[in-house]
């Protein structure tokens, strides 16, 4: 029997393979069958199929965060430009993706040429995808060939470990199935980039200037830490300095939320009390790998002359920026002045964590006091947090978060571990939760522990058919108010008010659904709650799935507006 050759599709998925990723998002197609009949058969590395492109590069996005490299598999054209929306999300939130796809081959082109042949899933420019996604990567290349594709494959993978940031390859149709040699058995590694010796040490002078000035200064922490395996040098730096900390919701759980270092998550007004206090009070913030987005402009405004900044992008001391200085080199720097300088590390320590049932209760919508056993927002997160606290399930799951009020009440929690809390809180999708899940959960090993909008959920709902089709146990919380809650917050927020003449806007209402007819359909477990004792029992019917995806309709009151998005709305 002759020996199958070794392709080019089968280079890839060895260097992928070495690289960790076992498992490959996939919508198939003809110009891509060489990729997917070679991923079909190839040991060791599975292909999972995804109902939709989103589906897919949600899922990857996910997997990239948790296993450090994720893969996708699509379509030309009508494939790649339906997941644009979310590799965009994954470059602009740091999440490492290789985008696979294929495009028509050279006898397609000539026939172009010839006859002037429009083929299907094109524009008519056969270098539109690679156009396109040169915006939402840091990397991309077109094979027309197997020559050379060994060393572009590598130089791309190359990239994306080190920008921790989606790359795009596509080669001709049969170029993916052309004969190619072996890759060498030692895995690629990311380029680790050296700093100018004089400009690493200048920057680090003016920042320890501004730093050993400070008589209140704190750390805030983002997610570049966590996605270039910085969290560990964190760590030290908070030990030897004694600063408190704080994270964006981006970077919450960049470290384990333990110790009494760690004020809480900053999320500007849906903060809570005290640590908005600690922040206000902070004359230096030692800043890194923090993606300032416009969620902080109260922050920017008055804050950002007191900001020593370390990005992969930029380092900065009050005014002054340095450039060839990595932000690696910049903590290992500060970390030594801190361990060999007299005074540190400080004795201070973080406000004491809200005593339960806070800083739930508090925040929860008043006009429902009088109504104890209605769910809401807030309400949710004190039984549901309580719930995995108490039965130790908090070391054991991953949650994920589009933008929605859930996001926004979420950041109020403590004691997460970390990298378990996954959220488009830069890019804001609606919907990136649920198909978010199956990489999640693929990629972390831990069970997927999904807060949804109804919104959010009817976007991408058919995610949990790729979840039963997996037999993953996540779990998909709705918060069932048949609107969209987070929208109306910051176009009218008097139409939460009580009383028949305050009413949504109508691009604001949603379709009712039915929700267990919806996870029976998708082979799901299906469960409605509509109380807290609901609820409650409901949590403990989930500990035990194993097998299959869970769908929770969390029935809430329309008008619920948890104290987090009031504060948000009125800013």
């Amino acid at each position: 029997m002759e020996n199958t050759p070794f392709t080019v599709a089968d280079y890839l998925l060895t260097r992928l393979k070495q690289l960790d990723v076992t498992e490959v998002f996939q919508i198939p197609g003809d110009y891509v069958k060489h990729f997917t009949q070679a991923l079909e058969n190839f040991p060791g590395v599975n292909a999972i199929g995804n109902i939709n492109e989103l589906d897919a590069g949600y899922a990857a996005d996910a997997y990239g965060r948790t296993r450090g490299l994720a893969a996708i598999s699509l379509q030309y054209g009508v494939s790649t430009y339906s997941a644009l929306n979310a590799i965009a999300g994954a470059y602009v939130e740091r999440s490492p993706i290789v985008v696979i796809s294929a495009t028509p081959g050279a006898d397609a082109r000539q026939m172009t040429k010839m006859y002037d042949v429009l083929f299907h899933h094109s524009t008519g420019n056969f270098q539109a995808d690679e156009e396109i996604f040169r915006h939402v990567t840091v990397a991309a290349e077109t094979l027309s060939t197997s020559a050379g594709a060994p060393e572009k494959i590598d130089n791309l993978l190359i990239a994306a470990l080190t920008h921790q940031r989606p790359v795009y390859i596509a080669c001709y149709k049969e170029v993916w199935g052309e004969p190619c040699p072996q890759p060498s058995g030692t895995p690629l590694q990311a380029i680790v980039p050296q700093s100018d010796p004089l400009a690493l040490e200048n920057a680090v002078n003016t920042a320890w200037a501004q730093i050993t000035a400070a008589t209140k200064p704190v750390i805030f922490a983002g997610v570049e830490v966590l996605r270039h395996g910085l969290s560990d040098l964190l760590q030290q730096l908070i030990d030897a300095s004694g600063f408190l900390y704080t994270t964006t919701t981006l970077g919450k759980t960049v470290l384990d939320e333990k110790g009494d270092k760690f004020i809480g998550t900053y999320a500007d007004a849906a903060s809570i009390q005290s640590v908005t206090d600690v922040v206000t009070a902070a004359d230096c913030f030692l800043t890194l790998g923090t993606i300032i987005t416009d969620d902080y402009l109260w922050f920017i405004e008055n804050k950002y002359a007191d900001m020593v900044l370390a990005t992969t992008e930029q380092i900065r001391a009050g005014y002054f920026i340095y450039e060839q200085v990595t932000m690696k080199d910049f903590m290992e720097a500060l970390l030594v002045r801190f361990k060999t300088t007299k005074g540190y590390p400080l004795s201070v320590t973080a406000p004491p964590q809200p005593k339960f049932p806070e800083p739930w209760i508090s925040n929860s919508d008043p006009v429902y006091d009088a109504q104890p056993n209605v769910i809401t927002y807030n309400r949710f997160f004190q039984h549901s947090m309580q719930f995995l606290d108490q039965q130790n399930m908090l070391n054991k799951i991953i949650m994920t978060f589009g933008v929605s009020s859930s996001l926004y009440v979420a950041t109020n929690a403590y004691g997460l571990y970390k990298n378990t809390f996954l959220s488009s809180a830069a890019w804001q999708v609606i919907g990136y939760e649920t198909g978010a899940a199956a990489g999640a959960q693929l990629g972390s090993g831990k069970r997927a522990w999904t807060i949804a909008g109804d919104g959010g959920f009817m976007m991408i709902c058919q995610s949990l058919s790729t979840l039963s089709r997996n037999k993953l146990n996540a779990v998909i919380f709705v918060m069932s108010n048949k609107v969209y809650a987070i929208e109306q917050v910051y176009v009218d927020m008097d139409a939460f008010k009580p009383g028949p003449e305050h009413t949504f806007d109508t691009f604001d209402i949603l379709p009712e659904w039915d929700y267990l007819a919806l996870a029976q359909a998708f082979g799901a477990d299906g469960y409605r709650v509509t109380t807290l004792d609901e609820l409650n029992e409901a949590l403990h019917m989930l500990k035990d799935t194993t097998d299959r995806p869970s769908l929770v309709e969390v029935v809430i009151p329309q008008k619920d507006l948890p104290g987090q998005m009031r504060r948000l709305g009125l800013e």
